[in-house]
């Protein structure tokens, strides 16, 4: 057994260490500036490149630059930063860029409180870019859930060829614990499907899959844009394929939402907030008639529990004051009845 001993922040960056991650771009910002001082200090040694832009918005778009020419990219950031990524991350969704995003939330609206925790941003991750393409948030409750999230943030992020967010907050990130990684089995590593024929056509693929991948620059011409386009890459005003191609965006995520089955339990931790796992809220519900949704903020996530569990009674207890809700509030929310 090898413990380890370390703040979650530090626990994403090495995850994003082990599933491939060699190029990180970012901007320092309370609570995730430990992420990307340690990702600009572990990348060098392997050969990865790790840049800090004179800004948000700069640091974006060298991830996105990075991932267009086959790199596997992570930016970190909090909510002011999330607010400026957003032009970015549309042309990230339109354009079908892998790229992990790491938000250590911070208590909003606008500058808040940046030494404060809350889960201030978790509407803002799902409907922060134009069109309503949906997207993948990972949530992690503790510094291990950080460690491995954050690999699967990376596979899902090469085998959908897409943002993943995860949603982690300044009491997580900036909270040491111990863990035991050698008990925990890792996911393999994903890459992203390489193009491997005579005629490249850099977006077509099936109506519920990402199109195969070769980065810019290579020998074979590989067009990117950020307008609507059809699978040659050309910008188009033909609305079947305009239909064709939102759907395929829409159904490459939703057609493959993870299912976990199980036991029924009393306590639900949902590591995955966009798409919202229905099947899994809908199966582990099943014997309860009475559901507590508790966050950190003032319920931007309680109306998806009702909307799917619109059978049962679902109540709601949150804070947004930067202080944690502890467990003696949550036992006295549960047994006020």
């Amino acid at each position: 057994m090898a413990l380890s001993f370390m703040e979650g922040n530090e626990a994403l960056a090495r995850g994003a260490i082990a599933a491939g991650c060699n190029f990180f771009a970012g901007y320092p910002i309370t609570p995730a500036t430990t992420i990307f001082n340690i990702m600009l200090s572990m990348l060098a040694p392997k050969g990865g490149i790790g840049i800090q832009g004179e800004d948000e918005i700069a640091s974006m778009g060298y991830c996105i630059g990075a991932s267009m020419a086959g790199k596997k990219v992570m930016t970190a950031t909090s909510g002011p930063g999330i607010s400026l990524y957003s032009e970015q991350l549309s042309f990230a969704i339109g354009s079908e860029i892998p790229l992990v995003i790491a938000d250590v939330q911070r208590l909003g609206p606008s500058t808040g409180s940046a030494t404060r925790g809350a889960d201030s941003d978790i509407q803002f991750l799902r409907w922060g870019s134009t069109s309503g393409v949906p997207v993948i948030v990972l949530a992690p409750k503790d510094a291990l859930d950080c460690y491995i999230l954050t690999i699967h943030a990376f596979n899902y992020a090469e085998e959908f060829r897409c943002p993943v967010f995860i949603a982690s907050n300044k009491e997580i990130g900036m909270t040491r614990e111990s863990f035991d990684l050698d008990s925990v089995t890792l996911p393999p590593i994903v890459e992203r499907k390489q193009f491997s024929g005579d005629t490249y056509l850099p977006f077509e693929a099936e109506s519920d899959a990402a199109p195969p991948f070769l980065p810019i620059g290579s020998k074979t011409l590989v067009r990117q844009t950020s307008s609507t386009h059809g699978p040659d890459g050309y910008i188009t005003i033909d609305p079947d394929v305009i239909a064709q191609n939102q759907a395929r965006l829409r159904e490459k995520i939703h057609s493959k939402t993870l299912e976990k089955k199980g036991n029924p339990v009393s306590t639900l931790s949902l590591k995955t907030l966009w798409p919202v796992p229905k099947e899994v809220l809908m199966e582990t519900a099943k014997p309860f008639n009475r559901i507590i949704v508790i966050e950190m903020n003032l319920g931007q996530y309680i109306n998806e529990i009702r909307r799917i569990l619109c059978d049962k009674k679902v109540e709601f207890y949150g804070q947004m004051n930067g202080v944690l809700i502890p467990p003696a509030k949550i036992m006295e929310v549960v047994e006020n009845e």
